[in-house]
């Protein structure tokens, strides 16, 4: 479907406001009107400062209006959602009780109390988890949760409720072991992924066609974040792009969400493209992590002029997430160079630079002190992780696994070609290539025999072979001690669920 058109938009403002104080029954104190609306599809545009303008206008003309610290919680929520900033999140987290304080005085008999309080909780437990404050995530998830709950049984006409509780379905039905599912376990959240998607596609088809159509951006930013980060949907790609399509274009939202899925699901020179053309002005909030993002597509594709924008990202960001793996992907472009030195460098680098609360910043430093990559498995991995799988697989072939003297390289070599054959479609070859991957490389630290004994399971279980399916997910339990141990064993706990194991 094509953009959504100045004059549609103008009826939806019109209409959505209509039904909100009619259709809702809400109280003039929940008032989203079409100022509202304005600041809200600004926020979604990532045009933060036209939304604090507006809202700054609608507090002076309504000061009695319960929306405004709602929107200035989506504010504050994209604001450190772009910057990363831990410093920033520390200097805005105490607006969160005043604007509780402030919807709880309101009208208990709109739609919207409950929900708004719910929205301000999820939305700091989605930014707190980043910075490693589990509990108190855990017990900001919990609340968002049962107010949901309560609002949905009030108001079971409010299709809003979906957007929250199918993203807490989500994650927690995917959340790996650790300290964040075990205190969510001790408010009794256990979360279904399939729920989860379920409420999020339903709303997702459904808004458009309903009076709640301006919450469509919001509803479609998190169904994307799910079905590639924490379902890793394989139609993922597909999904994304058919729902970000009646997006318009001047939102910058847009573009993440696009050049993100793309660049993680194989659509490589189309997330390469999409970053290139985004929209840019002093109208949007700034957002170095779409450089980093442009590195990593570049990269994929060999193109050493990748070094641009990762530059371009340590100068001009303010956060401490991706610091430390965008020093190693410098380094990894000086060793595919061959400057040896200038790769030892930015080893040493990504172990004293930048912090270690996201994942990849994690394995960065696991990567920097592990022995150098080999150079044609290194290529062969950056291809593959940018959908070349014909080049990927021609740099593999130039090689046999007698080529490579340590265990880590041989158990590495059979991964990268197991995970080549598969996603060309050939199982057999596949199959063979993970099964050597598990006996070269099973005790050793590094994720190739745990990750071959899931994609086996997979395999196997798309074969209609239970058993054998059940078997790989259960040999991927029983290895422990090496790298992405949590998420490994998720992912192969998730299979043997659907193999009824």
């Amino acid at each position: 479907m094509p953009s959504i058109t100045k004059t549609k938009r103008s009826i939806t403002y019109f209409l959505f406001s209509f039904l909100t104080l009619y259709s809702f029954n809400a109280s003039a104190n929940f008032d989203f009107n079409s100022n509202c609306l304005k600041a809200y599809q600004n926020i979604f545009e990532l045009k933060l400062n036209t939304a604090r303008q507006l809202i700054a206008n609608e507090k002076k003309a309504r000061p009695n209006n319960a929306i405004v610290p709602l929107l200035e919680n989506y504010v504050d929520y994209f604001y450190l959602l772009t910057t990363e900033s831990k410093t920033e999140f520390e200097r805005l987290e105490a607006n969160k009780s005043a604007r509780l304080d402030k919807i709880s005085d309101d009208d208990k008999n709109s739609p919207y109390y409950l929900y708004a309080q719910a929205e301000i909780n999820l939305q700091w437990a989605l930014i707190r988890g980043r910075y490693g404050s589990y509990y108190t995530a855990a017990r900001e998830i919990n609340r968002a949760n049962s107010l949901l709950q309560e609002n949905s049984k009030k108001f079971p006409g409010f299709h809003l409720n979906g957007k929250g509780l199918g993203l807490i379905n989500a994650v927690m039905g995917a959340l790996p072991e650790g300290f964040l599912k075990s205190a969510l376990s001790t408010f009794g959240i256990k979360g279904n992924l399939q729920t989860g998607l379920s409420y999020l596609e339903k709303l997702a088809e459904n808004l458009p066609k309903s009076s709640y159509e301006p919450f469509y951006e919001e509803t479609v930013f998190y169904y994307a974040y799910v079905l590639s980060d924490v379902a890793h949907a394989k139609d993922a790609y597909a999904k994304t792009m058919k729902y970000t399509a009646r997006i318009s274009d001047t939102s910058l939202l847009k573009t993440y969400l696009q050049a993100y899925v793309c660049a993680r699901n194989g659509h490589n020179d189309e997330a390469i493209k999409i970053l290139a053309d985004r929209p840019t002005g002093s109208a949007y909030q700034p957002f170095a992590y779409l450089d980093y993002l442009a590195g990593i597509a570049k990269l994929n594709k060999l193109d050493y002029s990748a070094s641009a924008p990762f530059d371009k990202f340590l100068q001009t960001n303010k956060g401490v997430n991706y610091i430390k793996d965008t020093n190693l992907h410098l380094g990894w472009i000086a060793l595919l160079k061959g400057d040896s030195a200038g790769y030892a460098s930015m080893m040493n680098k990504t172990k004293s630079a930048g912090y270690s609360y996201n994942e990849r910043d994690k394995q960065a430093v696991n990567e920097a002190n592990a022995p150098t990559p080999n150079v044609s498995l290194l290529k062969a991995r950056l291809l593959f992780d940018g959908g070349y799988l014909t080049k990927a697989l021609n740099i593999l072939s130039e090689s046999k696994a007698d080529d490579f003297s340590s265990a880590k390289d041989k158990a590495e070599y059979y991964y990268r070609l197991g995970r080549v054959n598969d996603d060309l479609g050939k199982d057999d070859l596949a199959l063979v290539n993970y099964q050597n991957s598990i006996n070269t490389g099973k005790g050793l630290k590094y994720y190739y025999a745990p990750k071959s004994a899931v994609q086996m399971g997979k395999i196997y279980e798309k074969k209609g072979q239970v058993a054998k399916a059940r078997s790989n997910y259960n040999i991927a339990i029983a290895m422990k001690n090496h790298e992405f141990e949590n998420s490994i064993e998720t992912e192969a706990k998730q299979g043997l669920k659907r193999v009824g194991g």
